[in-house]
C-alpha cells in the first residue's frame, strides 16, 4: 500500500450546529460546522422557519417585489392607453378620418367608444364621409391599444378575473 494515500482519520471529530448543538462523529477533519441539524431542522421540529443561506431568501423577496412592481407598472400603462381621455389623434388614423371625427365632435376615444356602444357601427357610418373601411380602421386602432369594443368577446384572462372578483364579493 502506498504511504500517505489516505487522509488522517479523526474518530472524535466535533460537529457544531448554528443552533448550538454539539456532537462527535468520525471524520477526516477535526471540526465540522453546520447550519441545520436534527435538533433545529423544520422537518424534525415541526415549526415553519426559513433558513437563509447566503441571502437567498432576501434575494428572492427582492426579485418578487420587483416583479410585482413591474406588473403594477404594466397595468398602469395599459390603463393609461385605454383611458377615455386619449385624444383621437393618438389612434394613428388617416388625417381625413381624423378631421371627419373631430368635425362630428368626437375628440377622445371615450366619446368614440360610447358612440359605438349607443348606436353600434351605424353611429360611425352615419357621419358623412365615414364608410365601412374607415369604420374597420377605427375599430382596429381601438383594439390595438387595448379597448374591448361592443360586440367583441373579452379576453379570457379579463373574463376570468371578473368571475373571480364576483366570487370573492359573494
Amino acid at each position: 500500500m502506498k504511504p500517505d494515500l489516505h487522509p488522517e482519520w479523526y474518530p472524535a471529530a466535533q460537529v457544531t450546529c448554528a443552533c448550538g448543538s454539539v456532537w462527535s462523529v468520525g471524520a477526516t477533519v477535526p471540526e465540522i460546522r453546520t447550519d441545520v441539524c436534527s435538533n433545529c431542522h423544520p422537518f424534525f421540529t415541526g415549526e415553519q422557519r426559513i433558513v437563509d443561506t447566503e441571502g437567498q431568501v432576501d434575494r428572492f423577496m427582492r426579485r418578487l417585489r420587483a416583479r410585482e412592481d413591474a406588473l403594477r407598472d404594466a397595468e398602469l400603462r395599459r390603463d393609461a392607453k385605454t383611458s377615455p381621455d386619449v385624444a383621437i389623434e393618438s389612434l394613428g388614423l388617416s388625417s381625413r378620418l381624423e378631421k371627419l371625427l373631430l368635425g362630428a365632435g368626437l375628440t377622445t376615444t371615450g366619446g368614440l367608444v360610447s358612440l359605438l356602444e349607443e348606436k353600434g357601427d351605424d353611429g360611425l357610418t352615419e357621419i358623412k364621409g365615414v364608410g365601412l373601411k374607415a369604420l374597420a380602421d377605427t375599430k382596429r386602432s381601438l383594439r390595438t391599444i387595448g379597448y374591448v369594443l361592443p360586440g367583441d368577446e373579452r379576453p379570457a384572462e379579463e373574463a376570468d378575473a371578473e368571475v373571480a372578483g364576483a366570487a370573492e364579493a359573494a
